[in-house]
């Protein structure tokens, strides 16, 4: 008797592939692709632009074997089933299987199914094996366009940037455009001029002697603005008026303030309060999120623990909405459930998907603690109280505002305190979040007061802050640029490329490169870094998907334009002058350094290169004239660390005295002033 033919699965992982297989029985086998079969070729364009753009896919070396592979255990196969994900990136991969896998002799003789599924559950794959459909070549197409459209960017302009500064750079159709946002807010923060203002604040006594403080908010019936009170002279004129007057509480209101809990995680979401709370990155956050979704084995064989981490939707199917409610209630009461289903805010955001949430609700973080590694266990947590705390009751706090009348000969003066007080904790009770209570004393309305001190304050407005990486990733979704599954690819770019440095705030600022790189970029091809025009491309992506546009009219719009100007560029921009001369001596040959360029950054070589090899670190031993806080005896001196080339300030006398910080001298002398 011959074995009976398997059906085979094929995912992208094998971790997906080895949680799948525990679901299913004998007549299934699953296998994976390793991501991508087939990709464009790294050594050439690989894309046909006398031909409607049509893309030379190739197979690459690494993926042969197991192509190889999977090409024999299809043909062994009662069926082939594509279970890759469910976004465009999954349609994609599923679509060159198919192509890859099947001969197109062979396409009626072997059944192919496309299955998609949010969470890697039983009941979700076998639903999905019940219900098959066909690959959706709208997605197809929209995820070609966005491979094409980036390739011919960066395979194009980067070897302008080659020839015009030097080798090693490039750009990219999104990447450049975050890059331009991160300059313009440096270029705003270098053109601020800090404003001076003044607070007045005031000491009062009740008649229970218990004291508290209110603050001044308008005089003589005109609201302060920030800015109002301007100059030292204006507050203590406003002091010495009040110390002189008379004190009242002229009304004491009440009111009930709820706040609603967010919504459960999308990406982008996901991405910036994973920066936020735990200070993963955005690539980190994805990394542990995808291990999740695909399974963690803490002693039962591998289990997804949450759904599909790459989504626009914060839809909540029934099932899930139900379990919600059963761990709310059953573990703390029904006061704190409240249902709720949240409106997309993203057009295409689709009803079918979901949001990232656990898969079963029921297995709280405290159960996987010490069980699974530590990082996994962080964000598992986060993503199972953002959802459990999205089905809860508000978070109720009691404010009371209380309203003192100050009245001198000349004017009169409106203070106002505000008191908070957490009455019902809510959905807090499971996401904390930041809530200060001000406890007030007892006060009655007319009741008069006493003045113990007044309290003016000097302020200066702060520039607006540099992007973190949560605060780059909600710009880039404000705007519409890239899509959330590309923001952690976006901003590694910007990081491998020194684009960009971090400062101590591990906030991101231009380098010297990301600047000249940025600079020539919004100078000759301002298109590609224009934020609209980005997000007009996405938008046609997105119509692509819809099936409202074709993927080659997109293609052929955005190429014309931008190689007609590629080729004028190249005649009319000259090669940029990368040496700077200094005063220093090569200490082999005695011919000046100079100044260059490299991937790292800035670096001093010898200017009678190629005779002379000698390259030192342009900031090597430079010194800042400042004492060593450590030991006393050495100066600080700017170092960089020999991996990535990171600036960090360290002793001169090392390695007698291991100093070392990546804080600025003068800011930690400051810093260490406040304290």
């Amino acid at each position: 008797m011959s074995k009976s033919k398997q059906n085979l699965i094929i995912v992208e992982s094998p971790a997906k592939a080895k949680t799948i297989s525990r679901f299913l029985g004998s007549n299934y086998r699953v296998e994976s692709s390793y991501g991508h079969v087939r990709d464009l070729p790294k050594s050439k364009l690989g894309i046909d632009i006398e031909h409607d753009f049509q893309p030379s896919y190739i197979i690459p070396r690494k993926n042969q074997k197991n192509v190889t592979k999977l090409k024999k255990l299809t043909q062994k196969s009662s069926k082939l089933i594509l279970a890759t994900d469910e976004d465009r990136e999954g349609e994609a991969i599923a679509w060159h299987l198919k192509e890859v896998l099947i001969p197109k002799d062979q396409e009626e003789a072997l059944p192919v199914e496309r299955i998609a599924f949010h969470e890697i559950t039983q009941t979700a794959i076998e639903n999905a094996l019940k219900s098959p459909r066909d690959i959706n070549l709208n997605l197809v197409w929209a995820q070609q366009a966005r491979r094409i459209l980036d390739r011919l960017v960066g395979y194009l302009l980067s070897p302008f940037l080659w020839e015009k500064m030097f080798k090693g750079l490039s750009a990219g159709r999104v990447q450049s455009v975050a890059l331009r946002l991160i300059v313009d807010r440096e270029k705003e923060r270098e053109q601020f001029k800090p404003q001076e203002y003044w607070t007045i604040a005031a000491d009062l006594l009740s008649s229970s002697q218990q004291p508290f403080q209110a603050e001044l908010f308008q005089i003589n019936n005109k609201l302060l603005d920030k800015l109002a009170i301007s100059n030292q002279n204006d507050a203590q004129k406003i002091v010495q008026d009040l110390k002189n007057a008379s004190w009242q509480i002229i009304n004491i209101s009440e009111k009930l303030v709820e706040k609603s809990p967010l919504p459960p995680f999308i990406t982008s979401t996901l991405q910036q309060e994973a920066w936020k709370r735990l200070n993963f990155s955005a690539k980190q956050t994805m990394t542990l999120a995808q291990k999740l979704y695909e399974g963690v084995d803490f002693g039962e064989g591998p289990i997804g623990l949450i759904t599909y981490m790459r989504t626009d939707s914060v839809t909540l199917s029934e099932e899930a909405l139900n379990k919600a409610k059963e761990v709310i209630t059953q573990t703390l009461s029904t006061q704190y459930y409240c249902r709720r289903q949240f409106k997309n805010k993203s057009r295409l955001a689709q009803e079918a998907h979901e949001a990232i949430r656990p898969t079963n609700p029921a297995l709280s973080p405290y159960q996987l603690k010490g069980k699974i590694d530590n990082n996994l266990f962080k964000l598992y947590n986060l993503i199972w109280q953002r959802f459990i705390a999205s089905q809860m009751a508000p978070l109720k706090t009691k404010r009371l505002i209380v309203e003192v009348e100050a009245k001198s000969e000349a004017n009169k003066y409106l203070f106002k305190s505000i008191g908070s007080q957490i009455v019902f904790d809510g959905f807090s009770k499971i996401y904390p979040i930041k809530l200060q209570e001000i406890q007030l004393p007892p006060l009655k309305a007319k009741e008069p007061l006493q003045l113990v001190k007044i309290n003016p304050t000097q302020h200066f407005t702060e520039p607006p802050a540099r992007y973190s990486e949560a605060t780059l990733i909600k710009t880039l979704e404000e705007y519409g640029i890239g899509r959330p599954s590309t923001y952690a690819t976006i901003i590694s770019i910007l990081k491998e490329r020194r684009y960009v440095e971090r400062d101590e705030h591990k906030r991101f600022m231009p380098s010297d490169v990301g600047l000249m790189v940025d600079n020539i970029l919004r100078t000759h091809f301002p298109q590609i870094v224009d934020i609209g025009f980005t997000a007009k491309i996405e938008e046609e992506l997105d119509e692509i998907a819809e099936g409202k546009k074709t993927w080659v009219t997109v293609v052929k719009n955005f190429y014309e334009p931008f190689k007609s100007n590629l080729d004028q560029k190249y005649g009319e921009v000259a090669k940029m002058n990368m040496t700077e001369e200094t005063n220093e001596i090569c200490e082999k040959c005695g011919a000046k350094m100079v100044v260059k360029y490299g991937k790292y950054g800035k670096f001093l070589a010898c200017s009678n290169f190629p005779q002379c090899r000698n390259t030192k670190s342009l900031n090597a031993n430079q010194n800042t004239h400042q004492i060593c806080p450590k030991c006393g005896q050495g100066e600080i001196i700017i170092k960089k660390t020999k991996k990535r080339g990171k600036i960090f300030y360290g002793c001169s006398r090392w390695p007698e005295c291991d100093y070392a910080s990546w804080i600025k001298p003068e800011e930690l002398k400051n810093k260490t002033d406040e304290d």
